[in-house]
């Protein structure tokens, strides 16, 4: 019977995209770096220090990982505070408050740096319903290696077959497979060229889930 229910955030809980987007635009234009949308695809699901090692490596950039990342933190978060329309993903607070009401543990396990998380969960009220907030910053190495799934089911104390994670980038679902947790994959309009098919089920949206669906998955 699963127990806890893994999040990522980026894509499933609230649609970030658009800000992470234009700060990462913003800094390439500022570094005189052409990303392809391919290669920005790719990144979906790695930590911002995951991909600034990634640029400086392709592009041969001589600033330090630190400060690359420091200054497009700097660029999304004035972004994100400027921004008056973002919102919650369609039907996803309605799954966290069934879910919270019936008992069930909720984790976030997200790419983005812990001050990112936090900006997110208070401007949504997000912090009473979720255990634990695992940010990606604090591994060396960003999905697919499954490290931030294996520590969400550590802090939530549940079994890893008692766990699901809910994810939408090619590489979330690649780290919950290797976590050896069962994943399923939403079908975010949000997240451009991710391939979901290694997810154990694809949804398309959050009402095809609720608190008795997910607590009779058989994994």
């Amino acid at each position: 019977m699963i127990q806890t229910v893994i999040f990522d955030m980026d894509g499933v809980i609230v649609d970030t995209e658009p800000v992470h987007n234009y700060a990462y635009n913003q800094h390439f234009k500022a570094l005189n770096i052409d990303v392809s949308e391919e290669m920005y695809a790719s990144f979906t699901g790695n930590s911002t220090k995951n991909i600034y090692e990634k640029l400086k490596a392709k592009f041969d950039l001589t600033e330090d990982i630190s400060a690359l990342v420091e200054t497009k933190r700097n660029l999304f978060n004035d972004a994100f505070d400027k921004k008056e329309d973002l919102f919650l993903l369609d039907g996803v607070e309605n799954l966290i408050k069934d879910l919270h009401n019936n008992g069930m543990q909720l984790v976030l396990a997200s790419s983005s740096a812990n001050v990112t998380i936090e900006r997110v969960f208070n401007r949504f009220n997000l912090n009473h319903y979720f255990t634990y907030k695992v940010s990606g910053e604090d591994f060396p190495k960003s999905k697919p290696h499954p490290a931030i799934f294996q520590k969400a089911a550590f802090l939530a104390q549940t079994p890893i077959e008692n766990c699901i994670v809910i994810e939408d980038s090619t590489n979330g679902i690649l780290a919950s497979k290797a976590a050896g947790i069962y994943c399923v994959g939403y079908n975010s309009l949000h997240s451009k060229l991710q391939d979901l098919s290694q997810a154990d089920r694809i949804i398309q949206h959050f009402d095809e889930l609720n608190f008795n669906t997910i607590r009779n998955i058989k994994i």
